[in-house]
């Protein structure tokens, strides 16, 4: 199964440049989309290639090329190939969410959204289908339908992408005005891939707001001591350490914006001295 990749939320423009940078970066357009396992019911065995019908297996091939070209930006071919998949077998759950992933690409949100219902109700408790509608979902501030989706999806016992559905539940949290729920959210995320710079970066900027400062600290030191430090995270550092009255963290992280991102509007906010903007 494929899974939906998703943009940074508002307020975090630069963190799209560590999105690209990840392997399991989360960016619809230009990155790479991460692969899944069909749910299976718990106990039950793995399928392998004896099990599956002929129909299956050609209809997976083509699906497999649609991927590969999907991945490619070749979206009209991959559409194509997804369509003679679908034609070998109309009863190919993961073909139809591949096909919602195609059609948000395309900007048809009424076809993408009856891609994934299509291959919901073939697979109803499929993981990554259940997290790509809930994606599309909050992109139309549909939230309340959102979170039902996201839920759904990490309800699923043998699901492995749940730190990535958490993280989407906490942006889309963050969009819909509740900021303790994508906290929450964003810390359970945080648990399972603590590696994640926009998870860390969120955390520490949900905590910054509402004046956690020590612990907003413990997040963004641990992203600006990394490569996938920018302009927006050092910034929000900087603000955290003038808040805890830090002077020589305060300097260090200054003199590195200065000296990385001079044309940044962050770095022009710290001439103006404007923490509070």
């Amino acid at each position: 199964m494929r899974e939906l990749q998703w943009s940074p939320p508002v307020g975090s423009r630069a963190l799209c440049a560590l999105a690209l940078a990840l392997a399991a970066a989360t960016q619809l357009s230009g990155c790479a989309t991460p692969q899944g396992l069909d749910a299976r019911a718990p106990g039950a065995d793995i399928v392998t290639p004896s099990d599956e019908p002929e129909v299956r297996r050609r209809a997976r091939v083509r699906l497999q090329l649609a991927s590969g070209y999907f991945d490619q930006g070749q979206t009209n071919v991959a559409l194509d190939e997804l369509k003679q998949s679908l034609a070998i077998d109309p009863t190919f759950a993961d073909a139809y969410n591949l096909r919602g992933l195609i059609y948000l690409r395309l900007n048809d949100l009424r076809l993408a959204e009856e891609s994934f219902q299509r291959a919901l109700s073939l697979n109803p408790r499929e993981p990554y289908t259940l997290h790509n509608y809930g994606w599309m979902l909050c992109q139309q501030e549909r939230f309340a339908a959102a979170d039902e989706k996201f839920n759904q999806a990490l309800a699923q016992p043998a699901y492995t992408g749940k730190a990535k559905t958490f993280m989407a539940q906490g942006m889309c949290q963050q969009r819909a005005g509740q900021p303790a729920q994508a906290e929450a959210s964003f810390g359970r995320s945080y648990e399972l891939d603590p590696a994640n710079p926009i998870t860390g970066y969120n955390l520490a900027q949900l905590l910054y707001e509402r004046a956690d400062y020590p612990r907003a600290q413990f997040y963004i030191r641990r992203i600006n001591n990394t490569e996938y430090a920018n302009a927006e995270s050092l910034w929000l550092g900087i603000k955290v350490e003038r808040r805890m009255n830090n002077q020589q963290a305060f300097e260090q992280l200054s003199d590195q914006l200065r000296k990385r991102f001079a044309q940044s509007r962050e770095y022009l906010a710290l001439e103006r001295r404007a923490f509070d903007e």
